[in-house]
């Protein structure tokens, strides 16, 4: 079954706002864990703008707490990334080719195919640091698009999962254009088969919700985690953390605590 990983990036940007550690990212984070969620995920950026240095200490500690689940710190390892899982060691990196100065994850890597260029030198820079996550115990996941032509060269390189980018999955399901939404569905299946045949599992993320989650794991049921940040950190301020994260949980196919 599909596990329900809760990005609490948002919660440190609501934070941030001001100086009074409130909401407080541990506290959420804490209650996530409590109601069921397997795993947190974090992406800190360069630029600090939500989840800082030391909330990844917290966090990692706070992990530690609950045996059995996962910490998943995302990032562009080619940016300021390593020093995080050297120190921390989480139970899977994603790892994300955002440029310094992006707003969000908009695309997967490109490793150049057989054209060479930028993203064959990506391939080359990301091979070592691949090799280093893997000796300090760490899963490796490569962020990459449903069509990309590079799936099966994530596994080359030595990554035990990919995590498809959804945002164009949701945009479809959005547009209530029935005949756009089955193209999608068959196309991030495609995508998901040819990881899977390359030896690899699946995660999936970005603007996943309560209302496109079930669509997309009914046609792709092999997923094994959904990371889901946005949209879930939203409903939490309607819904309350505990009862967001049990509705997510259902839409997985699972129940929460």
């Amino acid at each position: 079954m599909t596990k329900l990983s809760v990005n609490i990036n948002k919660v440190a940007t609501l934070r941030n706002t001001r100086t009074l550690e409130i909401p407080g990212v541990v506290r959420l984070a804490r209650i996530a864990l409590q109601a069921g969620a397997q795993g947190i995920t974090v992406h800190p950026r360069p630029d600090q703008r939500h989840i800082r240095p030391q909330d990844v200490e917290n966090l990692a500690a706070l992990w530690r707490e609950f045996p059995g689940t996962e910490f998943n710190i995302e990032g562009n390892p080619l940016l300021e990334y390593m020093a995080h899982i050297r120190r921390f060691r989480p139970t899977q990196c994603t790892l994300v080719p955002d440029a310094r100065e992006a707003f969000t994850s908009n695309h997967g890597w490109s490793f150049g195919g057989s054209g060479g260029g930028e993203g064959a030198r990506n391939a080359e820079r990301l091979r070592p640091l691949i090799a280093e996550m893997k000796a300090l115990g760490c899963r490796v996941s490569l962020f990459m698009d449903a069509d990309s032509p590079d799936i099966e060269k994530a596994r080359e390189l030595g990554a035990e999962r990919v995590e498809l980018y959804t945002e164009p999955y949701a945009a479809a399901f959005a547009s209530g254009d029935a005949g756009l939404l089955a193209r999608s569905l068959e196309q991030y299946a495609a995508g998901a088969a040819r990881a899977r045949g390359a030896g690899m599992q699946v995660n999936a993320g970005h603007d996943l919700n309560l209302l496109n989650l079930p669509a997309f794991l009914k046609r792709i049921p092999e997923v094994a985690e959904v990371s889901i940040g946005h949209a879930l950190i939203g409903d939490a301020l309607e819904f309350g953390m505990a009862e967001t994260v049990r509705r997510y949980l259902g839409a997985c196919g699972r129940s929460g605590s």
